[in-house]
């Protein structure tokens, strides 16, 4: 019987001894990537679906929110151009007549007393618009910024391509004139004549056919000049202008 033979390696003493590394090359409990740092590809992840589909819902309500308000702009537009193609509106005028002053009267108190008759001439120039002239309207008349007298405009209808010529009748009453009355009589002496300013405001409804529109409000203000103020007098009229427009 052979005697086996055991070999056992024998380490070179002329190799150099192993060398360890004296830290780790990835720090424990994280990963490497070729394609760059873990962390940074964490925080360029799309957002969750349910977000994107709430601001998806939001911009189609805005947009169709536009879309709506725009139609509904051009519907309006289109009545609109069809009507004044239609209808041809104009705006009504208005010219001061006539002004008589029935009593002009400076009491011992030193307030005044006045009364006017105003006679306005109003025009409808539409061929196919009506004017109802309805209740609340206001008239006055005012020297610089004091309200002489007050007066109200009837209630009636102007028919298509009509004048009609209306008679108002005012009074007020002044406290404290002294004043106002030195004023006007020195404006008097030096220009020969005195500025007035007469405002009317009216509630009217505008008739289209057969339609009876909303009620607007005319504003009528006019600038006056007369010769002088003198009781039981028919004043005259030196120049009158007058200006309109209506709001809602």
């Amino acid at each position: 019987m052979s005697d086996h033979q055991k070999i056992h390696p024998v380490s070179d003493p002329e190799a150099p001894p192993p060398t360890h590394p004296t830290a780790p090359l990835v720090t424990r409990g994280s990963s490497r990537s070729e394609h760059g740092d873990p962390t940074k590809e964490s925080q360029t992840q799309p957002p969750p679906l349910k977000k994107r589909g709430r601001r998806s819902c939001w911009c189609k309500c805005v947009c169709y929110t536009l879309l709506l308000l725009f139609l509904l702009i051009v519907i309006v537009g289109a009545v609109v151009g069809i009507l004044y193609l239609v209808f041809r509106p104009k705006l009504p005028d208005y010219n001061i007549d006539r002004l008589q002053l029935t009593r002009f009267t400076f009491n011992q108190d030193s307030s005044l007393s006045t009364a006017f008759n105003v006679t306005i001439t109003a025009k409808n120039p539409n061929e196919k618009i009506g004017i109802y002239y309805e209740d609340g309207s206001r008239i006055s008349v005012l020297y610089m910024q004091t309200r002489l007298s007050n007066g109200s405009l009837p209630k009636f209808y102007q028919g298509h391509e009509n004048t009609t010529i209306i008679v108002v009748e005012m009074t007020g009453y002044s406290q404290n004139a002294t004043g106002l009355m030195a004023t006007m009589q020195e404006e008097q002496l030096l220009t020969g004549s005195i500025p007035l300013r007469i405002r009317v405001t009216q509630p009217v409804r505008i008739k289209l056919g057969k339609l009876k529109l909303m009620e607007v409000r005319f504003l009528v203000r006019c600038g006056v000049s007369v010769d002088s103020l003198a009781a039981n007098n028919v004043i005259r009229v030196r120049s009158s202008n007058c200006k309109f427009r209506f709001r809602l």
